[in-house]
């Protein structure tokens, strides 16, 4: 069973989600301060759910901070009453997975969670892949990158967007081609998502040959 950590202030909201995700098999842990949810770091959790605003003097990009520094992989969800296109580039710099605006259905979170698991944890019984690109080894049992037995650390849309390229070596992606493979059918954000990670992989795997196709969209040549 996969394990789901929210980290939710308002206690009546986290009782319907935690409602919700228990009904779709989820094991659930919440949490309203973000101070508790940090001393829980550490513990094996599949996804994360965090508020941004919380009821302590710890917000959502603290959490998010803390959780990177232990594990660079492990999917996050934000969600804000504000929604604002800064709050959204800002969680997704910092390693955040999806981003849900308040008031949002709970079968929708449910969705998403679902398609995130899904092609996180799909391969997670299968045995290791590997596969070499310019001087790069590719893991996709472990999602792993190493340049020169030096491991690059990537967020999980980094890594699924890497995968999508190397699969697909050649193959011109639209926008919205990139946003359906490595966000999800249900990711209702907007392609600047895309340009800005396509900009952090170019960043962090200067190697990789990701060449813009103007007014289209991305290839890996």
């Amino acid at each position: 069973m996969y394990k789901i950590c929210l980290v939710e202030d308002e206690e009546a909201l986290a009782n319907i989600v935690k409602l919700y995700l228990e009904r779709a098999g989820y094991e659930t842990i919440c949490f309203t301060k973000g101070k508790d949810a940090i001393d829980y770091i550490g513990n094996e959790v599949n996804l994360w759910i965090l508020d941004i605003m919380l009821g302590d003097d710890v917000n959502g990009y603290d959490v998010i901070k803390a959780i990177r520094q232990e594990d660079e992989n492990v999917p996050v969800i934000f969600t804000s009453a504000r929604d604002q296109e800064l709050d959204k580039i800002f969680g997704l710099e910092l390693g955040s997975d999806d981003y849900m605006t308040k008031p949002y259905s709970s079968k929708e979170l449910v969705l998403r969670v679902n398609n995130i698991i899904k092609r996180v944890y799909k391969d997670s019984a299968q045995p290791n892949s590997l596969i070499n690109y310019d001087n790069y080894i590719i893991n996709l049992d472990k999602r792993i990158v190493e340049l020169n037995n030096k491991e690059i650390k990537l967020t999980t849309l980094e890594f699924d967007l890497l995968v999508l390229f190397i699969k697909n070596k050649g193959k011109c992606f639209s926008r919205e081609e990139i946003l359906s493979g490595v966000w999800g059918d249900d990711y209702f954000g907007n392609d600047r998502a895309v340009d800005d990670l396509v900009r952090r992989v170019r960043k962090k795997l200067s190697k990789l040959k990701i060449e813009a196709v103007y007014g289209y969209g991305y290839r890996l040549s």
